[in-house]
């Protein structure tokens, strides 16, 4: 009962903060496509894609949540390496070959279901879903397949910018360059923020609360998303 109270609360708390996340949404802005619709040479284009990357993954609170919930019980380096380099192999993949291929799909629902994975690592950061259902697979790959979908969640809105044709691949891979290295400023912080939260007295309450609100938010996201998905 306790446990369903402080579930309630977080998600109270998801619900509230989420109108707030939506004004810092992770979409195409006009200034993004104008800088990619410049005419200017093939090394300061290659860079605007790099710095669109790496804004893309700090403003994509969605992907962050999802990065926060995989390395949030993950106590050592080599650990926090393997599993994010699962992530960053599915999104590398659906990123890069689907904008290429021109595959694209419903945003909005791409972003239910990264709202619902979002949702599982809470989930599983709380109640171990491996050991809980007998999921006879390692787990990364888990990670691995929720990377396909948020790589592709990327894809679609890169390919709501006017892409040039001409070096398209390298544009796409400096996009994705920018991603990692955007991924990567964010995992410091969050690891630092684990590890001395780790070394507290209250690290259990922060992670029931933490956890709690990555499910809140999950689920919130995952109506949104299918809502608008619907709707459009």
């Amino acid at each position: 009962m306790k446990k369903l109270k402080m579930l309630g609360y977080t998600s109270f708390l998801a619900l509230a903060l989420l109108p707030t996340a939506q004004a810092f949404a992770h979409g195409v802005s006009g200034s993004d496509a104008h800088t990619i619709a410049e005419d200017v040479g093939t090394i300061e284009k290659l860079f605007d894609f790099f710095i669109l990357g790496a804004k893309h993954m700090l403003v994509g609170y969605d992907h962050l949540l999802f990065i926060l919930g995989v390395v949030f019980l993950l106590a050592g380096f080599r650990d926090v390496v393997k599993y994010i380099t699962y992530f960053t192999l599915g999104h590398s993949i659906t990123l890069i070959f689907a904008t290429l291929m021109g595959i694209t799909f419903n945003y909005h629902i791409v972003d239910a279901i990264i709202g619902l994975s979002i949702l599982y690592k809470g989930y599983d950061n709380l109640f171990n879903v491996k050991k809980k259902f007998n999921i006879p697979f390692d787990t990364k790959w888990i990670i691995f397949g929720f990377g396909l979908v948020h790589g592709f969640g990327l894809s679609t809105r890169l390919q709501a910018l006017d892409l040039p044709r001409e070096n398209l691949l390298a544009y796409i891979i400096s996009f994705n360059i920018g991603v990692e290295v955007g991924q990567i400023i964010a995992l410091a912080v969050f690891v630092w923020i684990l590890n001395r939260a780790r070394k507290g007295k209250h690290f259990e309450p922060f992670k029931n609360y933490t956890n709690q609100f990555l499910i809140g938010a999950g689920i919130f996201l995952f109506i949104i998303g299918m809502a608008k998905g619907l709707m459009g």
